[in-house]
């Protein structure tokens, strides 16, 4: 099975929409124009979901350690909260990234007044947490998926895209 096929087709080849991310914590990545060239993961996480602690959390912490030694991909994790944002507030996800050893850029996603889904989430289309997307060299989306999914797929999509 090809990765596409696993993702979100509306969202496979379309440029990557830009990051709105009100802070940044583990310092500001620069935006997606910037980062051309390298291939990016960003995960889309809050810290009250069960999936992104028990899942997508310790991948990313995994892949980082993969391929650390590389200058061409970035991690990113995005806390897109659209559900008890009181308890999940920028100060509580300070501390929350240094418990769980996040040295990554976690930028916190921007919501408008007045609406309950950040501007980030909804420009991915995420549909939820925890959600992943790979963003080619070229600043393409080739990968989405909400929830789990087959990360031996997703590495050899990563491995082919670190190759060109």
């Amino acid at each position: 099975m090809v990765p596409e096929i696993l993702a979100q087709e509306d969202m496979i080849y379309m440029e990557a929409p830009e990051l709105v991310i009100s802070e940044w914590i583990n310092g500001d990545p620069g935006t997606l124009e910037d980062m051309r060239g390298k291939v990016i993961v960003i995960d889309f996480f809050q810290m009250s979901s069960l999936g992104c602690r028990a899942f997508l959390i310790p991948l990313m912490n995994h892949w980082e350690k993969r391929y650390k030694d590389r200058d061409d991909i970035i991690f990113l994790s995005i806390h897109t909260v659209f559900s008890d944002q009181q308890s999940q507030a920028p100060a509580l996800l300070k501390e929350y990234v240094r418990q769980q050893g996040i040295t990554r850029p976690v930028g916190v996603d921007t919501c408008n007044p007045n609406e309950c889904i950040p501007i980030t989430m909804r420009r991915y289309k995420t549909g939820g947490t925890p959600c992943i997307a790979i963003i080619d060299k070229k600043g393409s989306i080739r990968f989405k998926q909400l929830g789990n999914f087959d990360v031996d797929v997703a590495e050899k999509l990563l491995d082919r895209l670190l190759m060109n």
